[in-house]
């Protein structure tokens, strides 16, 4: 190898772990971002009465114009923004998304937030990994790998702890915070199942725009947020612009922008600081205490994580 062909993949070597290094800020930045939010929201509708449907209207029909304003910044992005509005079979994937994904995550996110905490409701989102695992070893027909089989144990195990304190006559969750925090498990399974084709197709920003925008739009007309206001001061207001603008938008941008620099694998790894970052934000700011058990089944569904991305 010549003198400028080793110079050349020196560069390139360079250039990637560089690359590598700001997805890996980026992922970390997201997922603090995702975990803090989880608390802000539980805040809110604590101190507010906020009802967890009314966020969902406010978060998916305004951060969906700051998707599609993204999106419309490169000549790409609004390539890919006319094309899928000319393309039926486009625009129905993308609605599949949005209710199938957006719609439900958001939905049982808030509601099993509200019924328990922010902690709680991300831990159980992770087992959402478990049932990803499932369908991806059902797609290709093999049969799961040792630590896979031990990571759904830890995950299950974990579950149980949280859910009854170890005392199967004792649920320490409430039947319907346990109903939808396994809600958010399934949701999350959708979110990373449904939207890869579509993205692939028409961007990240693209899909994610307009599935925000038809889910937000299908629940106002059926929930009609404005019979549900809250009575909002301006601290609750700069909070909420705060959840739509750093923990809906910003998190997703930069966790994207992680997966796309560092890879998926790796970005799935760094993006288990959500949960971490929940449930520190739960008790440092609104003083909710955990058992024993409960810090146990966190750390054995947290250790699930690992094994199975």
């Amino acid at each position: 190898m010549g003198d400028c062909e080793r110079g050349r993949t020196g560069e390139e070597g360079t250039s990637r772990r560089a690359r590598v290094r700001r997805g890996v800020v980026a992922t970390l930045l997201g997922g603090v971002l995702w975990g803090l939010n989880g608390t802000v929201s539980k805040w809110l509708m604590d101190a507010y009465g906020i009802d967890p449907l009314w966020l969902v209207c406010l978060r998916e029909l305004t951060a969906c114009w700051l998707f599609l304003a993204a999106a419309a910044l490169t000549s790409s992005g609004r390539a890919q923004l006319s094309g899928v509005l000319r393309s039926p079979r486009g625009m129905l994937s993308i609605v599949a998304v949005g209710f199938g994904s957006v719609l439900f995550s958001q939905i049982a996110y808030l509601e099993a937030i509200d019924w328990t905490n922010s902690a709680t409701a991300t831990i159980m989102q992770s087992l959402g990994m478990a049932l990803v695992l499932a369908y991806v070893c059902v797609k290709m027909r093999r049969r799961p790998r040792r630590r896979e089989v031990l990571g759904v144990f830890l995950a299950l195990v974990g579950t149980y702890l949280v859910a009854t304190g170890g005392n199967p006559g004792q649920l320490n969750l409430p039947p319907q915070g346990l109903a939808w925090g396994l809600a958010c498990a399934v949701a999350a399974m959708f979110l990373a199942v449904l939207p890869a084709a579509p993205m692939a197709r028409w961007g990240n920003f693209t899909v994610n725009g307009l599935a925000f925008l038809i889910s937000g739009a299908a629940l106002t007309a059926v929930y009609r947020p404005w019979e549900h206001m809250p009575s909002l001061d301006g601290l609750a207001v700069a909070v909420l612009a705060g959840c739509v603008i750093l923990g809906t938008f910003g998190a997703y941008a930069l966790y994207l922008q992680g997966v796309k620099d560092a890879g998926s694998m790796r970005a799935s790894l760094l993006g288990t600081i959500e949960p971490v970052t929940a449930t520190v934000a739960t008790v440092v700011w609104l003083g909710t205490s955990f058992a024993p058990t409960d810090i146990v089944g966190f750390a054995l569904i947290i250790a699930m994580v690992y094994l199975t991305v």
